[in-house]
Order: C-alpha cells, then structure tokens, then sequence
C-alpha cells in the first residue's frame, strides 16, 4: 500500500493514484484499465464532450433536442398509471411551462415535489405530448433563501472515457484532486518558453486546467473536436515526443554497423539483363538509393513506396542479388501465404536460372519440408528464402542475415517484425532493411510514424499501363453489370469479381462468394467460372490461380484475398461487391488487380442503397482519382492513422491526443522544435519521451 505521505513529495509525473483520496488496490485495477496509473496520467485523460450547466435558460427560450439548466417551481406533480407507472411533474418560471418524467422514483422523490418548491434541472428538451418535458432530469431542490445564479457550476461540466466500476463523478473527483496539486506545484514543462512563444499557445498547465474545467463561455465545439488553443498545446507536445522518440532511435541505430554491400554487379547485370522490361527511371533512382544506402556500413532502414504495378518486387530482387553476391543471405517476408507464393514464383523465376537457391518457408510446410528448409537456411545453403511470419518463429536461424525485405510492412504486428530483424543481429552487427509498401504514405504520416525511416517513393508506372475507369453502381442494376461481364469473356479478357463474404450471412448486407459464383454459373452458362478465398487450402489456391493467370478460367470469383499479389495482366474488369463496406485503400489496392496490361482496364465498385454520407465520399474519391497519394490522404483524414496502417499496433505511433488528419499543420513546427531540443534542451528530450512513448515502447521503432 501506498504511504499518501510519502507519495505527497513525488513528481505528478509519477505520483501513483493511490496517493488520491478515494483510490484503493480495487480501484486502482481499475483506473489502470483505462491506462491511469499516476497522477500525471489523471491529467492526461481528457474529457471527450462537456455539458453547459454554467448559465440559465429560461423554460420558454427552449427548443427540442438542446440540454439545458432551467429554475422554475412545481405546480403540480402526481403518479400516473398508463402504460407503465411514472412520476408527472409540472414546473413553471414565469415564462413557460415544462413537465419531467420520472420511470424510475422513490416515495422520498415524490415528496419532494411539493406544490411551490423550487428546483434546478438539467437534462435534454424533448417535445412531450402537448409541452415540452425532460425524461429523468438531473435535479435539486433549492432553499429558499437561493438565488437563481447559486447552485449553477462555475465550469463547463466534463465527460470522461469510463469503465466498469469507474463512474464519471469517480473521475471528476480525481481529476479535481489532481488540478488541485498542480496549483501547487506544476507538472513539468518540457516545451521552453523560447520554442513555444510564437505559437500563441497557453503552457502546459494552463492547458490541463482548461480542458478539464473550460471556464463559462468556452467554445464547446472546439473543445469537443479538439481544435480549442489547450488541446493544440498538448497535441503539440506529443508530437514532438513522438518525433524525438524516432530520432533517437535513428541515431541509436546509426551507431551499429551492417554488412558493406558493395558487389561487383556480375549477378545484378545477369538479372536485370534476363528481364523481359526495362525499369523505369523512377525504379533506378530507387534502387540508386537502396544500393548507396547499402554501401555505407551503417544498417539501412528504407521505406519505399509506390502505387500498386509500380514495380516494387523487382527492385527488392535486384537489391537482394547485390547481397546475394556479396556472400550474405536475404529474407523475404509477406504478410499473406498469396502474396508470400506470388513473391515466391517470381523470385524462384528470377534466380534460379542464375543459379541461386530459393527456399519457401511457411507454416502450411510438412514437418518434414521445414526441417530441411530450417537446416538448409541455417547453414547457408539457401541464399533466399521467401515466407510469411514462419520466418521468425524461434527454431529458424540464418547463417549471415544480410537483408530483411518487408512487403506491405502494415500488416504485421511490430514484435513480428522485430523479431525477423532480430534473426539477423549479433553484437552491434545488423541486417539492412527495405520496407515496401503499396499503400502510399500521406506526409502527415511521414513525418510522425516514420520520420526514422527513409523514404523513397516509385512515383511512375511501367511504359503502356493506362489509368483505370472506375464507376459505381447500384446494386439494382446487377443485371447490366452481368451482362457487360459476358461481353468483356466474349472479347477475350479475364474479369475480377470480388465479394466480402465467404459464406452467406443473416447479419449483413453482402452477397456470399459461395452463392455468387453459383448465380453467375447460371447467367453465363458458357463461361469457366471459379471461386478463390481464404479458408481455401494453399494448394488449391494455389492451382486456382494459376489456373487463372494460364487463361483457363474467364471469371474468377474471389474474396479479399486477392487485394495483394496477383499479377495477371490479361484481366481487365473487376467487379466489387458492397463497396461501400471496404475502406479506400483496400478499394485501391483491389483495382490494382487490374490495369496490369496494356488493355483498357475498369472497375465498377457495385453498393447497396442507402449509402452513407461517409461511404458516397470514398466512391466519389475511387471514381475521381487513380492517385494513391490522394487516395491514402483522403484515407487518413476519413478512418484516421491507426486504421489506415494498422500503427495501432505499433506502439510509437499510438497517439493519446494527436490526430494527424487534424493536427497536421502542426508538423513543421514539430519538425523544428523537435531540432531545436535535441541542440539546445537535450535535458527536456528523455522527459518527453517517458511522458508520452514511456520506456516499454521505445524499441519499437527500430523495426
């Protein structure tokens, strides 16, 4: 148990809640579900709406559907019997006249409206049968001798994110404790006065203060959408936590080594020479980067991006032919078994005409299959080997792990991730890097969730690759979008049709993969139809999509497991179901599917009436765009950072306050600040980086 005494003289920062009045071992469980261990934690438990019991309004101003603080005097009250009991009180103030409604009430309550009494309420106007009324009001019986203006708050009144057993007057409670030490003694304030003077923004107290008690007249909107000068100052604050956190981590690795790649090129020349194209200048200047990257000594940490069919694979192969032949191993990893063979066939078609082994490792492996794949990785006789998490399970082990490759980085969870680039590390020694994406990066998120990385961007489409025609459609008219699938088989083209759901289901409003394929075998009884989804095992999807990309099936009917990895670029129509429930990366990354030739290719998002305001904007933004950088800044700003690249899991970039579609502009100035601190204050930097990222998290960024 915590000595309150004791625990008085510690910093707010990590004063543990047991010091608060109130707070026992039972309830601190609790609080510590909501992430509140500390006092400094209280403070930083914002409220996410308020309600205004600072004024009065007088009964006759009041509209329906607005909360309001009313004084007026009973007139009447009674016990009525309809069709469920409930307590009838008739309030007047001179101005108008109101009734409350109890369902729920004591004999003590019903005493207490006594004809004359004088009451103060608060509660929501709802238009009642002949007046106004409010349904089980927040109330209190005035003295005479009260005025109107006395029993009103002198604050906005707050409302906090609660649990089980945690009330809100719980936590108001404990928040005005904690207000009430920092009159004492401020929480630290690790931002100078020189760095945030010109910002216009109040200091870290006043802001606490603000936002958890906003004086009479605040702007409760701006409090609410977190636009309000207090939220500003905080936001403000963890971001640059967050970015420092990132450069220090940057630094930090800087100060390893890594393999020097410097290879004579024999093997990339035999590579590139055996393609079939040529890169585009966009994929040479990023290859340019990854191989200077290389070169250095120190472990590259490289995000490149580009839109789906940029051609991102072949420069991660002519990255690893540069280790390969510099005597290091390399590791491919993917986050799905489909997008783990794609990459697979294309490697194994790549190399192992140049001579160099390419091994397979996932967990749908026979025991058999993965202990020589094991062993043979583990004493270097595989210089490749492509996978999905199997590779960093703890039984593999690399011999000389000189490149990590990562595709579609968001998918994994970091532990994953860190665990593949730990499989490479000994003493200060570690693999390089190369993150690919093709869910291109907004800027806000640059800047914040990988300002440690380096970032390269495929900002060019291969020669002949014509933008996609993208409409949407409702679902009434099924009929003409089957019949234009016909047409499109009948011209000798490959069509995509996509649904969300693997089997039929009450609860939604999707069409089942299993019925459709069914439906359209009927309506193009001429055609070869076949069915790809998730629960599939790997052979047979396997041999289905194969089958697909050789031309032997027309209409390939598939679930979302087709959103990364297909290369077949005689399919140029897809079809996707209930678009209206995918969110626009997942859209895009769909329609990428196609457009991979030099046909004319389109995309026809089919949706269910009614749409939301939400859902019509995505369509209106697929139809308008093919731009993955709009598309991904429109994505960030509708479903916000943790949705869009899953760095909810990622810990850094788990934000309490922050919102980058909102705080955006804020990015610059956290860029120079954060410089600035790191020259000038380097004692305020491990303060910011406890306060907001705390030591666990850390090491996370390094991945």
């Amino acid at each position: 148990m915590v000595n309150r005494t004791e625990a008085a003289d510690e910093p707010l920062e990590s004063m543990p809640v047991l010091a608060l009045k109130g707070v026992g071992e039972a309830m601190a469980e609790k609080l510590a579900t909501l992430g509140i261990r500390t006092l400094q934690d209280v403070l930083f438990h914002l409220p996410f709406r308020y309600q205004d019991r600072t004024r009065l309004s007088k009964i006759g101003t009041l509209t329906p559907g607005t909360e309001a603080v009313i004084n007026a005097e009973v007139m009447i009250s009674d016990v009525v019997i309809r069709q469920r009991r409930s307590l009838m009180v008739r309030l007047n103030d001179g101005t108008g006249a109101i009734m409350l409604r109890f369902f729920h009430f004591s004999q003590k309550q019903v005493s207490q409206f006594e004809r004359g009494a004088r009451v103060q309420c608060f509660g929501e106007v709802r238009r009642g049968p002949g007046m106004l009324e409010m349904v089980h009001p927040e109330y209190r019986v005035l003295r005479s001798d009260a005025t109107d203006e006395s029993a009103l708050d002198n604050t906005l009144t707050p409302f906090y994110h609660v649990t089980e057993g945690v009330q809100q007057a719980t936590l108001r409670k404990l928040t005005d404790q904690a207000l009430a030490l920092l009159e004492r003694r401020d929480l630290r304030d690790y931002l100078p006065l020189a760095l945030t003077a010109d910002t216009g923004l109040p200091d870290l107290t006043s802001a606490l203060r603000i936002v958890h008690r906003p004086p009479p007249g605040s702007d409760v909107n701006a409090l609410i959408e977190g636009l309000h000068p207090a939220h500003r100052r905080l936001a403000l604050e963890e971001l640059i936590a967050h970015r420092l956190g990132l450069r220090l981590l940057r630094v930090d690795a800087q100060a390893k080594q890594a393999p020097i790649i410097r290879p004579a090129g024999q093997l990339p020349g035999s590579l590139r020479s055996s393609l079939p194209f040529r890169l585009t200048y966009a994929q040479d200047r990023v290859l340019l980067d990854i191989l200077n990257d290389m070169g250095s000594g120190e472990p590259m940490l490289r995000l490149v991006q580009g839109d789906v069919g940029s051609g991102k694979t072949v420069v991660a192969a002519l990255a690893a032919a540069q280790v390969v032949e510099c005597g290091h191993q390399v590791a491919m990893m993917a986050p799905t078994e489909i997008l783990a063979e794609q990459h697979m066939i294309n490697f194994s078609a790549w190399f192992e005409p140049l001579g160099i082994d390419v091994a397979w490792l996932t967990g749908k492996l026979r025991a058999a299959q993965r202990r020589a794949t094991i062993e043979a990785v583990a004493m270097g006789q595989k210089q490749i080997v492509v996978g999905t998490h199997a590779l960093f399970q703890k039984d593999v082990e690399f011999l000389d792990l000189g490149l990590a490759i990562i595709d579609e980085q968001h998918r994994f969870g970091v532990h994953q991730r860190m665990a593949l680039r730990n499989k490479g590390a000994r003493e200060d020694m570690q693999p390089h890097q190369l993150i690919m994406t093709a869910t291109p990066i907004p800027r806000t998120l640059a800047m914040t969730a990988y300002a440690d990385l380096e970032v390269s961007v495929i900002d060019e489409l291969p020669p002949g690759r014509k933008p996609v025609t993208t409409v949407a459609l409702d679902n009434v008219r099924r009929a003409d979008v089957v019949e234009r699938v016909g047409a499109a088989i009948d011209e000798g083209r490959q069509v995509y049709w996509v649904c969300t759901l693997i089997e039929e289901s009450e609860s939604l409003q999707a069409e089942a993969a299993e019925d459709t394929q069914e439906t359209l075998q009927q309506l193009l009884p001429r055609h070869r139809i076949a069915l790809v989804h998730g629960r599939m095992k790997p052979r047979e999807k396997e041999t289905v999509m194969n089958a697909f990309k050789e031309r032997q099936i027309d209409l390939l009917i598939a679930t979302t497991v087709i959103e990364v990895g297909v290369d077949v670029p005689n399919a140029s129509l897809m079809i996707i179901e209930n678009a209206e429930r995918l969110g626009l990366s997942q859209l895009h990354q769909l329609r990428g599917r196609v457009g991979r030739g030099s046909a004319q290719s389109s995309c026809v998002l089919l949706y269910q009436s009614p749409l939301s305001n939400n859902a019509r904007e995505r369509l209106d933004i697929m139809r308008e765009t093919n731009d993955g950088f709009v598309i991904a800044e429109k994505d960030l700003s509708l479903r916000g950072a943790g949705e869009v690249l899953g760095t909810r899991q990622t810990g850094l970039a788990e934000f309490r306050i922050a919102q980058l579609g909102r705080d955006d502009d804020l990015l610059d100035d956290v860029s120079l600040m954060a410089d600035r601190l790191l020259v000038s204050y380097a004692e305020s930097v491990q303060g910011l980086i406890r306060r907001w990222i705390g030591e666990e998290k850390k090491d996370y960024g390094g991945v």
